[in-house]
């Protein structure tokens, strides 16, 4: 009898933020096989039309998909899962995951009510956060920072620059000054951060972020897919990521920054080089 070919899952993120979710995933199912597809040349997605994301994405995830095959794909990244994913799930047959700010599992656990959001600037201003803290943070003080070094520091780690903890403490003071006990990690980028956050903020009670969840919800899928889920929970791969595909050029350390992580990969290399303007390559509107 042949033996099941391992599950093959898709993490895609217009930088190195969505590593934090496949780390989780990987955690939670270390079986599976993952792909990291990272569009580096459109970094960061904050600052580009919302036409231009959903034409990114769409593209660059379905070429990888030609390539490697995959059951399920996770857009490990809070401004592309805001705009592409009715377009995305149009376009193909493979299950798609998003990640949401997790406003309501720290609602859940803040005492005195008081809930920091860290998200990028355009997460920020996007309407439906606004819906997220009303549905399920009503009687919550939430203060938000939209800012948009926190990314920069965060691509830069990989490189082996320090997060500068002067300037962090500068942008973090008024969740100091507002006493919020609870802070949301709204970018996935922001757990890479972890350890600088908590040197500036030791107070914080409870650091949420969706990495967990998005993580179950893989699981789910794969179970619903009939996948065997002892295989998946409980076998280990020493090099988890098949492939690690990205837009741009490879940044200088990615390898050892991801070991570290647990996330050891097979290859690692640039594809679609050239690629700026996916739109054209599409022909979309």
């Amino acid at each position: 009898m042949t033996e099941a070919a391992a599950p093959c899952i898709l993490v895609f993120d217009s930088g190195v933020g969505g590593l934090s979710v496949a780390r989780c995933i990987h955690e939670t199912l270390p079986g599976a096989e993952l792909v990291y597809l990272a569009d580096n040349a459109g970094f960061p997605y904050g600052d580009q039309p919302e036409a231009v994301v959903i034409e990114r994405c769409t593209t660059l995830i379905r070429k990888a998909l030609e390539e490697i095959p995959c059951d399920v794909v996770v857009v490990a990244c809070n401004t592309a899962s805001t705009v592409v994913l009715p377009r995305l799930r149009s376009l193909i047959d493979v299950p798609v995951v998003g990640v949401v700010p997790a406003i309501k599992p720290a609602a859940s656990r803040t005492a005195n009510r008081r809930i920091g959001v860290l998200a990028t600037p355009a997460t920020v201003r996007r309407p439906y956060l606004d819906r997220l803290i009303d549905e399920f943070a009503g009687d919550c003080q939430v203060v938000r920072i939209g800012h948009p070094a926190l990314v920069c520091w965060a691509e830069q780690l990989v490189r082996g620059i320090p997060v500068p903890e002067a300037e962090l403490r500068e942008v973090l003071a008024p969740l100091k000054q507002a006493g919020v006990d609870t802070v949301v990690l709204g970018c996935t980028h922001y757990p890479l951060l972890l350890d600088a956050l908590k040197t500036v903020l030791p107070e914080i009670r409870h650091w949420v972020d969706s990495g967990d969840a998005i993580a179950r919800r893989v699981q789910f899928l794969l179970g619903e897919a009939s996948r065997d889920p002892q295989a998946i929970t409980h076998a280990k791969r020493s090099e988890p990521v098949r492939a690690v595909l990205l837009s741009g050029e490879v940044p200088h350390g990615l390898a050892g920054f991801m070991a570290a992580l647990g996330l050891t990969a097979i290859r690692i290399e640039e594809r679609w080089g050239g690629l700026t303007d996916p739109v054209r390559v599409t022909g979309s509107a």
